[in-house]
């Protein structure tokens, strides 16, 4: 049984509970006719799009049932691609095809998948399986992300990413999300994903956790998590300030990637973050947050913004 921890201590400690969360943060800061942008990751690449911000190569957008049939045509040349419903949420109903054996879709686990199956799978998406609601859906396919091989030989099986946390423009807490046997390959926190805090002044590991405890090693690949140090730090923070810009949204949650090939990617974004973060930096949010909130001169561009971070509050 996990120790019952104060209101006094979690206060004193600068913890971010989801209450003051949901009502001094995100309905404070974050205009509900911009949800539509970042609830759908169709909208959020285009979106992205325009204000230069790298996203995996779409391959095709699939909205009607019919359509499903020039699937196989478009994913005949490629030899790796991920399947998502544009609307769903928590990784459900994500596909991820690592290569091709003949007539055989692979996904990192080895599993073996027909044309068939992945025709049937977009259909569920269309469907509104995996959206929110149960609302129809449509789907996209795009590039497979393939991780550093830094970041990768941490992770297991899937594709490790950092969700930095976003206020008002400046990058105030991140951490990476490094997949496990325990949570399927997905880099879930709930589902038992390993969160590393990031220091932001430089992308290196500062803490690490798995099931709310802390941890020194990668559970499966037995590598100690403190080793780890992001590449091209700064860029990364720039394309989140940047998607403030983007969004008009106050307090946001920026998944990124870091391909071997393309460098920093935008995977999606999430308007209701989650508070696991702090756990990860072993960090309450509440100081950084009151610190933005208090600036006379907030700064008006991205790099100003995440340079400002990087100096305040870097380890």
């Amino acid at each position: 049984m996990s120790a019952w921890i104060s209101p006094f201590r979690l206060r004193k400690a600068g913890i971010l509970g989801m209450n003051e969360r949901n009502v001094s943060y995100i309905a404070r800061y974050n205009d509900r006719r911009s949800y539509p942008l970042v609830d759908d990751k169709l909208k959020t690449k285009l979106l992205a799009e325009e204000f230069d911000i790298k996203t995996p190569r779409l391959r095709q957008v699939v909205r009607q049932q019919h359509e499903i049939s020039h699937f196989s045509d478009m994913a005949v040349d490629l030899e790796g691609f991920a399947i998502k419903p544009s609307k769903g949420s928590g990784g459900k109903g994500i596909t991820v095809i690592q290569r091709r054996e003949g007539d055989q879709y692979v996904k990192a686990s080895g599993a073996h998948l027909t044309l068939g199956y992945l025709e049937r799978h977009l259909s569920n998406i269309l469907a509104g399986l995996y959206s929110l609601g149960g609302t129809p859906d449509v789907a996209i396919v795009e590039d497979l992300v393939r991780p550093t091989a830094l970041l990768s030989k941490f992770s297991f099986q899937g594709v490790p990413d950092i969700r930095i946390v976003v206020f008002q423009g400046y990058p105030v807490m991140a951490m990476l999300r490094l997949s496990t046997r325990a949570s399927d390959g997905k880099a879930n926190l709930h589902q038992g994903a390993v969160g590393v805090g990031l220091d932001i002044g430089s992308g290196h590991a500062l803490n690490a956790v798995q099931f709310n405890r802390q941890i020194l090693l990668h559970p499966d690949t037995g590598l100690p998590v403190s080793d780890i140090r992001i590449d091209d730090w700064d860029t990364m923070l720039v394309m989140a300030a940047r998607c403030y810009e983007a969004t008009g949204l106050g307090y946001i949650g920026v998944d990124l990637v870091l391909d071997e090939v393309e460098g920093p990617l935008l995977l999606e974004l999430n308007a209701r973050p989650g508070l696991a973060i702090q756990m990860a930096n072993g960090k309450g949010l509440l100081p950084r947050l009151r610190n933005i909130e208090s600036l006379k001169r907030p700064h008006f561009t991205p790099e100003k913004r995440a340079a400002y971070s990087m100096t305040t509050f870097g380890a």
